[in-house]
């Protein structure tokens, strides 16, 4: 270990930087949360990606720019269209079970 380091060109902030996306600070339900826990620790990956990959299958399915399964985002490589389609339907599941303990006026 140096006596002495120098930070003089050092830089605020993430370390690994992650072009096309952004860090931010949001408030979930802890069912949400619980939910998708489960949902990554079943498929193998973080709950932020579980998160992140049903946010952009609602969104886009809603404004219909889905495309193919493997062609847009930053899945990870060599994810086949049965892998995603197997995990839509595990997401569709976790939504349902969240639809179904949520207080119909907690609802949005």
């Amino acid at each position: 270990m140096k006596d002495e380091y120098d930070f003089s060109l050092a830089k605020r902030g993430a370390v690994a930087t992650s072009k096309g996306k952004t860090r931010i600070t949001i408030m979930l339900d802890d069912v949400v949360i619980e939910a998708a826990r489960a949902l990554a620790e079943s498929e193998g990956y973080g709950y932020q990606t579980a998160i992140n990959n049903t946010l952009r299958r609602a969104l886009l399915t809603e404004q219909g720019k889905v495309t193919e399964p493997g062609t847009a985002g930053h899945l990870k490589k060599g994810i086949t269209n049965s892998e995603l389609k197997n995990l839509e339907k595990k997401l569709a599941e976790a939504l349902r079970e969240i639809h179904r303990v949520l207080e119909p006026e907690a609802r949005p």
